[in-house]
């Protein structure tokens, strides 16, 4: 069978023909090949979206996006807490260093001011 992508929805919508199949005395196996998935692809899906509702699974989908884009941002802001940031530098005129990206680093610091807590000595 030739690798497809399927939304969310399609899924759920599938996953209820499967049961609709396996209601009218069909094998598993026989239902799923009849949607055009594999079995192991069936069981995967039904583990994943078993039970869920089609606005169930779009929330959780943005959630897992959001989740992802917070990771992301928290390692940047983590490198560039620590210093290991390759994008910075520092104002001759105030010492204050910063980084090239606004946005990015979640306070300015001094030299003056030591390191963060919990990250020793630079």
């Amino acid at each position: 069978m030739a690798k497809r992508s399927y939304t969310p929805e399609r899924i759920i919508n599938k996953l209820r023909e499967v049961e609709i199949f396996v209601s009218q005395a069909s094998t598993v196996g026989e239902a799923a090949r009849k949607i055009g998935v594999t079995e192991q692809t069936y069981y995967r899906w039904r583990r994943e979206y078993g039970g869920m509702r089609i606005e169930q699974v779009k929330r959780l989908k943005k959630l897992e996006k959001e989740n992802t884009r917070l990771k992301r941002l928290v390692a940047d802001l983590s490198l560039c807490a620590i210093g290991l940031d390759d994008e910075k530098s520092e104002d001759r005129t105030t010492g204050m260093v910063r980084c090239l990206q606004p946005g990015l680093c979640w306070r300015q610091r001094s030299p003056s001011m030591g390191p963060p807590r919990g990250m020793g000595a630079r």
